[in-house]
Formats: structure tokens, C-alpha cells, sequence
């Protein structure tokens, strides 16, 4: 049985699937994100890498477009925009969204996004806490 944070979470995921369409996910991480981090950035797209798999049951593709739809709401819970504190409410709902689908991340979807991390922030990228997790 979900706690109610995880219970407050998952509501909330379900009401950002209307923020979701694939300009707007590429618009932001491109925008801020430097300012999120590598960890916000690679369970970003872990989760968008594994939402392209035909194989992954439409149920989970509803909690990927949830989360990936609530890192692009422009009104969270903390904003982005504060230093410091701004993308944790984020990573802590691309986290629980992560719990659901690791089944579905195989090797290739982590090195799709760790591709896109040296790309963006350069080859010292470190994703062991993120794969620690999943």
C-alpha cells in the first residue's frame, strides 16, 4: 500500500500527463538543464529513452508522460527557479517513476542517456547514485 506522499505523488503525476508533448520535454531540459543537474537530467532521460520502446505496456508509457509532464509544468511544488532546492520535488517524482519502470531500463536505454549527459555536460558525468536506484 502507497504511503500518502507516494499516494500525493501519483495524483499528481496522473493531473501532469496533459503537460506532456515532446517540444515542450526537449524545450526544457535544453533551457534548464545546466541548472537541474546531471541526476535530474539522466532520470529525465531514462525515462523518455524508455517511453520510445514499443514494447512498454501503455499503463507504464501513463506514468513516464506523468512524470516527464511534471518536470515540464511550469508551476511545481518548489519552484525551478529557487537555488538550490528547486528540482527536488522533481527528481523526487522522476524517482518514484523510475521505481515503477526500471523492468523496462535495459543497458541500451542507460547508454542512450548517458550519451546525451557527455554531450551536455562532458565525460566526467557521474550516474551511479540515479542507477543505484533502479
Amino acid at each position: 500500500m502507497p504511503s500518502k506522499q507516494e499516494q500525493e505523488t501519483y495524483e499528481q503525476l496522473k493531473e501532469s500527463e496533459k503537460h506532456y508533448s515532446e517540444t515542450k520535454f526537449w524545450s526544457k531540459l535544453k533551457k534548464y538543464g545546466k541548472k537541474a543537474g546531471s541526476s535530474v537530467v539522466y532520470a529525465v532521460l531514462l525515462l523518455y529513452f524508455t517511453l520510445q520502446k514499443p514494447e512498454v505496456p501503455a499503463k507504464t508509457k501513463a506514468i513516464i508522460i506523468g512524470a516527464l509532464g511534471y518536470f515540464i509544468l511550469p508551476l511545481d511544488l518548489i519552484p525551478d527557479l529557487a537555488v538550490g532546492v528547486g528540482y527536488t520535488d522533481d527528481l523526487g517524482a522522476l524517482g518514484l517513476a523510475l521505481l515503477q519502470v526500471a523492468m523496462y531500463i535495459d543497458q541500451d536505454i542507460k547508454d542512450q542517456a548517458k550519451q546525451k549527459l557527455v554531450e551536455w555536460f562532458g565525460d566526467q558525468v557521474d550516474t551511479s547514485d540515479v542507477d543505484s536506484k533502479i
